[in-house]
């Protein structure tokens, strides 16, 4: 049986406990967890502020560890090799997005790593346990000598922020400013500048401020200062990834012609567009969403090559609704990662 952290119902505390897993199948790998990453939409899902969600839950969908068995049809992968699996755990392998490798926005809706139904209607538990079973068309291989720890946050807060980096062409010549300081700010700030582009961040916390400008950042201001006024029409793209409600408006004016702003942060509120800011300036208001499996591996190989990853604080399981409570209340630098080890020996 596999070892978890699981909630019986929306909003209520995590406990222990112990699930089954689905019987690996001719194409799954079983992982020895030892590592998962704590997302904000890990709290999301917990509370169920947006519906659908399935109880009894167990999180996690930054997952990393060692391939313990494998189905017989298994390719490419070796007992004892360290993969990662990030929020997609299964997609239709047919239509145009799986084809093109936006396994993410499958036509017939892709099977995330948890809080989802599997293709057989089985329930996905998620990270938050000892082992995992998934298809191995799905592991995202990790790099020899990588910091596993820094490495799981990348495999949703990473994919994250560099699918539109790649996507918007970031790199040399390219302004980015990155709103928000947080989990996934301090990513962004990191991979824009290895791209080569040039790297503003806008934050009213004067220690994530001096944060930005060690992890790679030209310049950090505070977006309430008279400073901004320097970079108006300067910004080839905005990446906004802020989760609580906020004024959008205030941040079009920074755009040059034809710039764009780009949500990755996702607010459970709707927020307000002053159309002419968009249309006086050939501006643009884009979304993204996660990665495709291609990209994710892409993204994790780039990371270390160039040193980057996660500022984290790594935690135990019993430390985890602490944890949860902190991430609520923003007091984080960067990302909780759990460490599962003790959960395997249990």
């Amino acid at each position: 049986m596999t070892v978890a952290y699981q909630l019986e119902e929306a909003g209520t505390r995590l406990s222990p406990t112990t699930i089954e897993r689905r019987p690996l199948g001719p194409r799954d790998v079983r992982l020895n967890l030892k590592f998962c990453g704590i997302c904000h939409s890990d709290l999301v899902a917990a509370s169920d502020k947006l519906g659908g969600g399935m109880f009894p839950m167990v999180p996690g969908h930054e997952m990393v560890g060692t391939v313990s068995e494998m189905g017989a049809e298994v390719q490419g992968v070796s007992i004892g090799d360290t993969v990662g699996v990030g929020c997609i755990a299964d997609s239709c392998r047919s239509c145009h997005s799986c084809d093109t490798g936006d396994e993410h926005y499958c036509e017939t809706g892709f099977t995330l790593s948890f809080n989802s139904k599997d293709r057989e209607g089985r329930v996905n538990y998620g990270g938050y346990a000892s082992d995992y079973v998934v298809d191995y068309d799905y592991l995202v291989p990790i790099p020899t000598g990588a910091d596993l720890a820094r490495m799981a946050p990348l495999l949703c807060g990473g994919i994250t922020v560099y699918t539109p980096l790649k996507r918007f062409n970031v790199g040399p010549g390219t302004t980015l400013c990155v709103l928000g300081m947080g989990g996934l700010g301090h990513l962004a700030i990191q991979f824009a500048s290895a791209m080569g582009a040039r790297v503003i961040v806008a934050s009213r916390s004067e220690a994530k401020r001096a944060d930005a400008t060690r992890l790679g950042a030209e310049v950090a201001l505070d977006p309430d200062s008279e400073d901004l006024q320097a970079w108006m029409g300067q910004v080839d793209l905005i990446l906004d990834t802020i989760s609580n409600p906020h004024d959008l408006n205030r941040w079009f004016s920074l755009l040059r012609r034809g710039g764009k702003l780009c949500l990755v942060g996702v607010p459970t509120e709707q927020l307000e567009i002053f159309p002419a800011l968009i249309v006086f300036g050939d501006r643009s208001l884009e979304g993204s969403l996660i990665g495709g499996i291609a990209d994710t591996r892409e993204m994790v190989q780039f990371a270390h090559s160039h040193g980057l990853g996660a500022e984290i604080e790594l935690i135990q399981p019993d430390e985890i609704e602490t944890a949860w409570q902190r991430l609520h209340d923003g007091d984080v630098q960067y990302r909780f990662v759990i460490d599962l080890e003790s959960l395997g020996s249990s």
